[in-house]
């Protein structure tokens, strides 16, 4: 028997199933179809899970960011609050010199805004 011959007992025949009609080759078809669709429908639900999971790390990340910067603001407030009271303090300690810096630093002010 030559190469080119292909003997029943090769192993690419084994392999392959054979089919006895056209009506089992549409039948396995068929099958195909509903199986591909099966598999459509299971990757439509898996890409809804992870953009759905994607959303609430996203919605989770910014409420996150928002009690941070809430959080952040809130210091601000308290150190601008502190900052005040200590000027306030010091201007009713020293209110001459209280008087003359502020002198200086409006004519300091005056010279730069002149330029």
């Amino acid at each position: 028997m030559s190469p080119s011959q292909a003997s029943p007992d090769d192993a690419g025949t084994a392999a392959r199933p054979k089919i006895a009609s056209r009506e089992e080759f549409e039948q396995q078809i068929a099958i195909l179809k509903e199986e591909m669709e099966l598999l459509k429908a299971q990757l439509a639900r898996s890409s809804e899970r992870s953009a759905s999971a994607a959303r609430k790390a996203a919605q989770s990340g910014a409420e996150n960011l928002r009690e941070h910067g809430e959080a952040a603001l809130h210091e601000l407030r308290a150190g601008a609050r502190d900052v005040e009271a200590q000027l306030m303090a010091s201007v009713r300690e020293k209110p001459v010199t209280s008087l003359a810096m502020a002198a200086c630093v409006g004519f300091l002010f005056a010279l730069i805004a002149r330029r």
